[in-house]
Parts: C-alpha cells; structure tokens; sequence
C-alpha cells in the first residue's frame, strides 16, 4: 500500500472548483504533517499548504490565497486541498507529501514522501 496516494484531478473551465484527496498511510496527524504541492510544466514545485496537529494548518502561496483551502477527514486519513474558482495558471500536476515527526514548513525538500501526483488542467 503506497503511503499517499492523490486522487481528484482533471479538466475544469475557470471559475470552477475541485476537491483534491491524499489518501494516508503510515503518518498520523497528531506527529506528522501533510502538504499539497504542485508544479507546472518547465516551472518549480510550489508549496501550497500544509497541516498537521504540531503547527495546524498552513498557506504558503500567494497566488491561490483564499481559494484553496486544506482540510482533514476521515479520521485524519484523507488531506483535502479544496480548490475554488480555479484559473488556467493553477493548471499543474498536483502532489500531497508528508513529514514525518515534523511541523508543516514551506521548504519543500524537507518533505520525504511523495504520492504519484494528479493532473489538473483548467482550460475553456
């Protein structure tokens, strides 16, 4: 069983939302963190938020500041990244990654697990 595995991607018009799904194994909320990530073609991973019991929740992008909101469900085994009015410049893959043992921060290479990735594209 993969550690994170993301689901909820695909093809909107602006304007519209979609809800991304990190499904978890082997973290728990109460020691570790999680954070949504995405990165666009010939462009660098961006950290978009982060939550987790030790800092609580995160938003470390500007760009989708009031738009995307993240969240936990299913008793802390589902990270939602709840994402409104979607633009074009939010097309991106989009990946949840964890910290084991750590607060939620925004230098991405101290995360160390990564899910596959899901694939948003926001076109008319």
């Amino acid at each position: 069983q993969l550690p994170l595995v993301e689901s909820g991607g695909g093809l909107v018009q602006p304007g519209e939302s979609l809800r991304l799904s990190c499904a978890i194994s082997g973290f728990t909320m109460d020691h570790d963190s999680i954070g949504w990530f995405r990165q666009a073609p010939g462009k660098e991973r961006e950290a978009i938020s982060c939550i987790g019991t030790i800092t609580g929740a995160m938003d470390f992008s500007e760009s989708v500041k009031g738009r995307f909101t993240i969240s936990t469900a299913n008793n802390n085994k589902t990270v939602y990244l709840q994402m409104n009015t979607l633009q074009p410049e939010d097309t991106a893959t989009y990946y949840c990654a964890g910290r084991k043992g750590r607060g939620c921060t925004s230098y991405i290479f101290l995360y160390d697990t990564w899910g596959q990735g899901t694939q948003v594209t926001v076109s008319s």
